[in-house]
This record gives C-alpha cells, sequence and structure tokens, in this order.
C-alpha cells in the first residue's frame, strides 16, 4: 500500500537490479578495469542476484501477464547460472575450457541473437528498456566475438559497453522503484 492505495507491484524493479548490478560487476571485469582473477567474486554473485534474483522476477512477471518481462528475466537469470556453472565447473576441472573458446564465443552470439530478437519488442517498450536491449546485444556480440576470432580488444569493448547497458537497467530500476513510491513520474523511463 502507497498512500492508503493498493498499488500494482511490478517485478521488472527487482529483475533490472539484480541484471544491472550484476552485469556492472562482470563489465567491469571485461573492460580491464578490474582483473580477470575478479570472476570469482562475480560466481556468487550471478547464481545469488543476477540468477536467482531474475528467475524470481521472471516467474512474478507470468502472473502479471507479462510475456516480454517472464521471457527476458527468466532467460537472463538462466544466463548468469550458465555463466557461473561454466566458471565453477570449468575452474575445478569438472568440465575442460581448454578448447572451448571459439564454442563460448558461439554461445555468446547466440545469447546476442535472443537478445536482438527481445530487443525488437522493445520497439513498443520505454525508450530505457529499448536501450538497455540496443546495448545488451551488441555488447554479447563484440563479447561472442572477441571469443570466437580472439580478439581481445572487441572483449575489452563489450565491456565498456556492458557497463552502459548495466547502469541503464540500474537505471531503470530506480526509475521504477522511485516513481511507485512517489505515485507519480519522478525520474522519467521515457
Amino acid at each position: 500500500m502507497a498512500n492508503g492505495q493498493t498499488v500494482q507491484v511490478n517485478p521488472a524493479a527487482l529483475g533490472l537490479v539484480g541484471f544491472g548490478l550484476t552485469t556492472i560487476l562482470l563489465s567491469l571485469i571485461n573492460a580491464g578495469v578490474l582483473p580477470k582473477g575478479g570472476e570469482s567474486v562475480v560466481i556468487p554473485l550471478a547464481m545469488a542476484y543476477g540468477g536467482t534474483i531474475q528467475i524470481i522476477a521472471g516467474l512474478l512477471e507470468v502472473k502479471s501477464g507479462n510475456t516480454f518481462g517472464m521471457t527476458a528475466f527468466l532467460s537472463y537469470g538462466a544466463f548468469w547460472w550458465w555463466f557461473a556453472l561454466l566458471l565453477i565447473l570449468g575452474g575445478n576441472g569438472v568440465i575442460s575450457l581448454a578448447d572451448a573458446a571459439s564454442t563460448i564465443g558461439a554461445a555468446l552470439m547466440l545469447w546476442g541473437v535472443l537478445t536482438l530478437y527481445l530487443w525488437i519488442s522493445t520497439f513498443k517498450l520505454s525508450r530505457t528498456l529499448f536501450l538497455i536491449f540496443l546495448t545488451l546485444w551488441i555488447t554479447f556480440f563484440l563479447l561472442g566475438a572477441g571469443k570466437l576470432f580472439v580478439m581481445p580488444q572487441l572483449e575489452q569493448y563489450g565491456g565498456w559497453l556492458g557497463l552502459v547497458c548495466g547502469s541503464l537497467a540500474m537505471y531503470g530500476s530506480f526509475a521504477i522503484v522511485t516513481n511507485t513510491t512517489f505515485g507519480r513520474t519522478v525520474v522519467p523511463l521515457g
């Protein structure tokens, strides 16, 4: 309840912040701002906040009847679990990643394809979501091409663009929470 009125809860606020915060931390590593060894810090964050929180948000979107939100949050929640499991299983020798760079690159490109098709739907949504998905599909393609063609500079560019994407997602969450709390548009989503 806000000001004595029943308010519809928007799970996108939770999903966007889970995605944004985790994306920013990993992107700082991809951009070369933080060391590669910092990925071990991203793993639990990816599982708990980027992964699980987005899955919860996606399931709440089902209840809201939001097909776009359900697909996006459940997909990217699963992405973070895939990423964490890849690092955990590969880092502990359960699976070999010795010759997997090109396959990881192809997987990232496929995530880019998914994001590109979701981006098309944002043409009918807010400008903030449009920009989040625009920067995200380009980020995935840069990261994927960097791995696939062994071009670390592309991965670094992907890291910098990932910082923009994650920041936009954090902004989107901030706007939803703030606007809901105030009961009016305080922070525009476009």
